[in-house]
């Protein structure tokens, strides 16, 4: 159930794979260099997209059935990275709707950050090829701060580098792990609906303070026509 207009909110926070960008078709043909690199044929984007949240933790288990805790994992990691490097932004785009979100928040002088998990290595060189991210007022990656969420630590950080406390800013994120660190910050929590989720239908055991269809319904939430 979407709540009453926020207002007081000075700052927007996203994470980034699943909320702004459409990271999954690079991703996934990752995954699949590293099954092709075993053998095997690859498999279909839908097998790989609901688990784009989760990394390569995700891809590879889907990809390999590989588990942290196995011998092969750190390897096969670093060829996954590999691949994934040779493929940034080949294939992924923003979400329909995030570039004219964006455009809008900045003419409020709202300010608009991005929180991800995703490191530096990868993260830094998007922002620098899609000109829509780059115009991010801080960008805060998985290796930015000593915790990554679901600590509320890298969510923190990004609101001192804006200058604001952190219930005067929202999260938006399409993961668990986006609510609880929001809510661990003491900032409102939004679900990206539209987003990968990690394989389920419903964002509502997430707890979220509200949550959106499209990037643009954000706008209503804070009040924008």
């Amino acid at each position: 159930m979407m709540p009453a207009t926020w207002s007081g909110v000075r700052a927007v926070l996203f994470d980034l794979d699943g909320t702004l960008l459409d990271s999954a078709p690079d991703l996934a043909a990752a995954a699949n260099v590293v099954r092709r690199n075993a053998g095997l044929e690859d498999l279909p984007l839908a097998d790989y997209r609901p688990f784009v949240g989760t990394g390569a933790r995700g891809m590879l288990r889907i990809a390999l059935g590989l588990q942290p805790d196995m011998p092969e994992f750190e390897a096969r990691r670093e060829e996954f990275f590999q691949a994934y490097e040779g493929l940034l932004m080949q294939h992924s785009g923003l979400f329909s709707g995030v570039p004219q979100l964006v455009q809008s928040l900045e003419q409020q002088g709202r300010p608009w950050g991005i929180v991800t998990n995703k490191s530096e290595r990868f993260t830094l060189p998007i922002a620098r090829q899609e000109a829509t991210l780059g115009r991010a007022a801080v960008v805060v990656c998985g290796d930015t701060t000593a915790h990554a969420k679901p600590h509320p630590a890298p969510l923190l950080y990004a609101c001192e580098r804006l200058g604001i406390a952190p219930e005067q800013a929202i999260y938006v994120g399409d993961d668990e792990r986006d609510m609880q660190a929001a809510r661990a910050a003491g900032m409102r929590a939004v679900a990206a609906d539209y987003g990968y989720l990690g394989g389920v239908e419903s964002t509502d055991a997430w707890n979220p303070d509200a949550a959106i269809k499209n990037p643009l319904e954000l706008l209503n939430l804070l009040g924008v026509d």
